[in-house]
């Protein structure tokens, strides 16, 4: 099965590119956001980037748009191209053609971050190393491997849940970006909405937790989330039922 779930990888990210436009034209644009996302940012931040959580953020930001912009044509954009029935009546397991669509979009957003925050460690080297090499704190960089595939993986499980029953692209396109924003929005605005009492004691815990106990319960909660969204999308995933929608 490994064998297949490449072969759907090595598809999948072959529509990623020309979905770009062209194969040089999608390899350009990648790099422009890598090359704009990984220079400036850092240079302007100086080296407290390296010690700094906007890194974090940044490569936790970056899979989660990037990928919802490309899962989304996971599904409905073979059922939009008259391709979808030929896909499901291959050889190919269903568990093949589910996890080769979200490695593929994982790893095209967490290639893509991961990419972006080690331009920004040579680029705060070029700009600011002269008094030694810069290198990010060892759990900020572990938090930034791990959040970005987190990431990846949550926007991934998302737009494959969506895109599996969605008529079009745009509409996959459409519910995966009010989900992402609802998944964003709604803790903000939910703790906003508690008594004051109860803002203060969620405070207060934030307070108490050090750096790293805020990022783990940043992983946690992100692997949490990825479970649930792969699991429902495997649930969901029915060749029978597809074929005929």
């Amino acid at each position: 099965m490994i064998q297949d779930i490449f072969i759907i990888m090595w598809k999948e990210w072959k529509e990623i590119i020309i979905q770009r436009g062209s194969t040089r034209g999608g390899i350009i644009s990648l790099l422009v956001i890598v090359l704009v996302l990984g220079i400036l940012p850092p240079i302007q931040w100086g080296p407290t980037w390296v010690e700094s959580p906007f890194a974090l953020g940044l490569a936790l930001w970056i899979p989660l748009m990037l990928v919802s912009n490309v899962v989304s044509d996971s599904f409905a954009g073979e059922r939009e191209r008259h391709t979808l029935e030929t896909l499901l009546a291959s050889r190919l397991s269903d568990q093949a053609i589910l996890f080769g669509k979200l490695a593929a979009a994982i790893s095209y957003g967490w290639g893509i971050a991961l990419a972006t925050v080690l331009l920004g460690l040579v680029s705060i080297n070029l700009a600011h190393g002269g008094n030694g090499f810069l290198l990010y704190e060892p759990k900020l960089g572990l938090g930034i491997i791990l959040s970005s595939m987190l990431s990846a993986g949550l926007s991934a499980g998302a737009g494959v849940l969506v895109s599996l029953h969605a008529s079009s692209v745009r509409q996959a396109q459409q519910t995966l970006g009010l989900a992402i924003m609802l998944i964003l929005i709604i803790p903000m605005f939910g703790i906003q909405a508690l008594p004051p009492e109860i803002q203060l004691k969620i405070a207060n815990i934030f307070l108490e937790l050090n750096s790293w106990g805020v990022l783990r319960l940043i992983l946690v909660s992100l692997l949490g989330l990825d479970i649930a969204l792969i699991g429902a999308a495997m649930v969901r995933f029915q060749r029978n039922k597809l074929i005929l929608d």
